[in-house]
């Protein structure tokens, strides 16, 4: 348990930083030397202890400042219930709680926000487009997970979503973990150029 608290804090600090800085893409770079340094030693990465070995770092597109917007919440929605079956965790429930216009370089959407059911709560932003199962991983991607830290922050009112901080699901990476992932409407029909890419033994060499 003090190993997850330790990871949870790293992560937590890792997006105070990213919120904090100045300069979206110096904090990408430090998003990603981050993410390498827990997913190569520490003991809650999702990596078993041979991947751990081979590992060699995470890919990701680079970094397009065009994909970072920053977007108005509309909480007029129907709050639509989602529930997840995670296996040996339990269950997972969200509801739809806003939306938000996302206008990328590739295409514009309507994303949904879920909100965390259960203790604390938290924002959930998952989401798949075209790259899947070629550039990306095949079941979508995480922008935002306030319960585990990952949080890009507000700029007044506003939501900021940088899909270049888009992050796999433990589920990406080994097929011990089970994972939420995005739904039907949240899948985009364009691809999102952004953010990590689909790991495999690739990383490992």
């Amino acid at each position: 348990m003090l190993d997850l608290l330790d990871y949870r804090r790293r992560v937590g600090d890792l997006y105070r930083r990213i919120r904090e800085a100045e300069m979206p893409a110096a904090a990408w770079q430090d998003f990603r030397r981050t993410r390498d340094d827990l997913f190569r030693a520490h003991p809650q990465s999702p990596l078993d202890a041979d991947q751990k070995r081979a590992f060699g770092g995470l890919r990701y597109f680079d970094y397009a400042p065009a994909y970072r917007v920053v977007a108005t919440v509309d909480t007029q929605v129907e709050p639509v219930h989602v529930t997840y079956d995670l296996g040996d965790d339990g269950q997972f429930a969200c509801r739809r709680f806003g939306q938000v216009r996302a206008a990328l370089p590739t295409g514009e959407t309507i994303l949904s926000l879920y909100w965390i059911e259960g203790y604390a709560g938290g924002v959930f932003l998952p989401f798949g487009d075209s790259t899947n199962r070629e550039a990306t991983y095949g079941g979508g991607r995480y922008l935002l997970d306030t319960i585990k830290g990952a949080d890009l922050g507000m700029a007044g009112e506003r939501i900021v979503l940088d899909f270049n901080f888009a992050y796999n699901p433990s589920c990406a990476y080994n097929p011990r973990w089970v994972c939420p992932l995005a739904p039907p409407e949240n899948r985009l029909p364009f691809p999102v150029h952004a953010g990590e890419l689909a790991f495999s033994d690739l990383n490992e060499r």
